[in-house]
């Protein structure tokens, strides 16, 4: 693993927002707008190290799962701050009914600088993005600047075929919804949804275009509906379910809820059991259940422990994007005060190269691994302002 510098492309903004990415910039505090598709620099891997990284998320995402597993036999639904009894015992049905549920896709964020175990920051697996990014502009990137170089991404083939796959899964006659929310102003959720739209009609299904906000609900069929008055039988949503079950439609949610077996009138995906998986409790359950574990760090629940003297430690909200509300907290400084919500990870600072901080993105569609996208930040946490790399296998 090495980062090199290069001149960017002439005209590389046209290029990749005609490939998908429509933010390719980033506004600053200071009103600036700087690069956030960075082709100024990329990554390069062998391809041993590539296969390793592999193995690593495969061996994560089977650790996942078995925690999942224990999260819902062993009742510790409320140790993720899932306390609504409706709400944990959808999460618990929709797990035991998982086969029968459609699930696309996820993203682990990993530590690794090139050398030692990578270590697991975190897994998005539910609302994930820099999708469009990972799939598509940087393919494009490395066939026209290393015709003879080859990267770790398979992600567009393999949602296709995930779709395929699962399409006896969705409810018979009617069309696969895709919403997102208008409240983005960046235009990245738009463009995640709409690439995944169009894997799936490339897969072969009808799909309706539908914002969160324009779904509505039949009291007198006691069904969601688009803005035609059709019925919403199925729906991807790039909507956390944290929101799902907290707004004012949530009622609703639970009481339509196809959890399969033929229940329920409205199937969602991501399924309900993907609210275990992008939690930051996982983290420390995941510990507590492998402690010692190569690809993991230590991290706890209930304060940061010795992590305090020892190696330091990052505070995480245990729901949260782009390192809303992290702290870092290095060794021996006076430890933070437990708060509730919050899980309790060792430090372990991301890698700088050329004092750029760098996050690894393994996705993970359909259970295997299938791509790496990657990000810079000037500081310790991956940000809004981090910035994406594309990256070669040399």
């Amino acid at each position: 693993m090495r980062r090199h510098t290069l001149t960017p492309r002439p005209d590389w903004q046209r290029t990749v927002e005609e490939q998908g990415l429509v933010y390719p910039l980033t506004r600053y505090p200071d009103d600036s707008l700087r690069p956030y598709w960075d082709e100024s620099a990329y990554y390069s891997f062998s391809l041993a190290e590539v296969e390793a990284l592999e193995e690593v998320v495969e061996e994560l995402h089977a650790l996942c799962l078995a925690a999942a597993d224990h999260l819902v036999t062993a009742g510790r639904l409320a140790e993720l701050g899932i306390t609504d009894p409706r709400v944990a015992d959808a999460v618990a049905e929709s797990w035991r009914r998982r086969a029968e549920l459609p699930s696309l896709y996820g993203r682990f964020d990993l530590r690794h600088d090139g050398t030692g175990p990578a270590k697991l920051l975190e897994y998005n697996a539910d609302t994930p993005t820099s999708l469009v990014e990972a799939a598509s502009p940087q393919w494009f990137w490395m066939t026209e600047r290393f015709p003879g170089a080859d990267q770790w991404n398979s992600l567009h083939e393999r949602l296709v075929a995930a779709w395929r796959r699962q399409a006896p899964l969705l409810p018979p006659g009617a069309p696969l919804h895709f919403a997102h929310s208008s409240d983005d102003e960046l235009g990245e959720d738009l463009m995640t949804v709409a690439y995944l739209k169009e894997t799936a009609e490339q897969a072969g299904l009808e799909t309706e275009w539908i914002s969160m906000e324009e779904i509505g609900f039949d009291p007198l069929s006691g069904r969601f509906v688009d803005q035609r008055l059709r019925f919403i039988r199925s729906c991807f949503k790039l909507y956390p379910w944290e929101w799902l079950t907290t707004d004012r439609f949530a009622g609703h949610v639970l009481d339509t809820l196809d959890n399969g077996g033929g229940t329920g009138t409205t199937l969602w995906i991501e399924p309900a059991w993907k609210m275990l998986l992008s939690n930051k409790a996982l983290l420390a359950i995941l510990w507590e259940l492998n402690p010692g574990h190569p690809n993991l760090l230590p991290a706890h629940l209930d304060g940061p422990r010795e992590l305090a003297a020892t190696t330091g430690y990052v505070a995480k909200p245990l729901l949260g994007r782009e390192g809303a509300g992290v702290t870092v907290h290095p060794a021996g400084g006076p430890p933070a005060a437990p708060a509730p919500g919050h899980c309790y990870q060792a430090l372990a600072p991301l890698p700088a190269f050329d004092g750029n901080h760098v996050v690894l993105g393994a996705w993970v569609v359909d259970g295997e691994p299938a791509g790496l996208g990657i990000r810079e930040s000037a500081g310790l946490i991956t940000d809004e302002y981090a910035r994406f790399v594309p990256h070669v296998i040399l």
